[in-house]
């Protein structure tokens, strides 16, 4: 029995991170193709993580390919990045979407109706991800942010009440940047209620993104670790929960899914007046920035 076939479009940080923790964990036991425009790129991302099988003593084979071959995979993660400058000092995340919105309708319509599991990584992750799904029509579309805010969460509590990661349950949902919504209400340690400072742990959780990009100029391993987390779900690898965006009424935004046997379902905590408002903010915050969102061009460029 074979095991999945990954595609990996993208070569740049965040790309090349997840596409060496597939291969350091052998999570693809067939394949994974990396796609990217710069040919040069490609061929010596594909060789490195060649000689990182070796050395791993990873089963998984490497290969370059094309969009085209995205169809033959079992999961695709999007992880590309048009070259811009981002000089947003709010909203940081939103920065890349008039950049990156033609590049990620581009692909869409290359994997239109495509069958497999999509993970978008691309920044703005929300509004990105339903751009995907609207233009390429495909089922299983999920957007990778929020489950990196509540990894980065529960580590933040853990360190301030002085307890295992593990032993913390909680999640951030809504958008993933400014607006992210923390379930405080709901989140427990070692299943008992906990109480934090709300504020304290928002001005945590906002600051430490700032703090990677201080020291390596961009995140790339933390949302690798959130693609194989959820890249295990959604193949159905293992069974559990994961923050990811997906539709809330008529926008996208990061809710807790639970996965069984691949097959995902909503699971919102209940959440305070407080948290709703919050909740409710970006969603409504969000809607109106895909207004804005650039248009896709009639032609696919070659």
């Amino acid at each position: 029995m074979t095991g999945p076939v990954v595609g990996v479009v993208g070569a740049g940080a965040v790309g090349q991170a997840v596409a060496a923790g597939l291969v350091s964990v052998a999570l693809p036991e067939r394949l994974v193709v990396v796609v990217s425009r710069r040919e040069a790129q490609v061929r010596g991302l594909v060789t490195d993580l060649q000689d990182l099988a070796l050395t791993a003593r990873s089963h998984t084979q490497v290969e370059a390919g094309s969009a085209a071959d995205l169809r033959g995979c079992d999961a695709v993660v999007v992880a590309l990045r048009s070259d811009f400058t981002n000089t947003a000092d709010r909203d940081v995340r939103r920065g890349g979407a008039v950049a990156n919105a033609p590049a990620i309708g581009d692909l869409a319509r290359r994997l239109h109706g495509y069958g497999g599991s999509v993970l978008v990584v691309t920044n703005p992750v929300d509004l990105l991800a339903r751009r995907f799904a609207e233009v390429s029509g495909c089922a299983r579309v999920y957007g990778i942010g929020s489950n990196l805010d509540s990894a980065r969460y529960r580590a933040i509590l853990a360190e301030c009440v002085r307890a295992s990661p593990e032993l913390v349950q909680g999640h951030v949902i809504g958008e993933h940047g400014d607006r992210a919504v923390l379930c405080l209400s709901t989140t427990t340690v070692d299943g008992r209620p906990v109480s934090a400072p709300a504020r304290a742990v928002a001005e945590d959780l906002q600051r430490r993104p700032a703090l990677i990009q201080a020291g390596i100029g961009r995140t790339r391993y933390g949302p690798a670790g959130a693609v194989l987390s959820t890249l295990r779900k959604a193949l159905c690898l293992v069974d559990g929960v994961e923050e990811v965006s997906v539709p809330y009424g008529d926008v996208w935004l990061g809710l807790p899914l639970a996965f069984t046997g691949g097959m995902a379902v909503p699971c919102l905590p209940p959440l305070t007046r407080f948290e709703r408002l919050r909740l409710d903010s970006a969603a409504s915050s969000l809607r109106d920035a895909y207004t804005r969102m650039p248009t896709l061009p009639e032609r696919i460029s070659s």
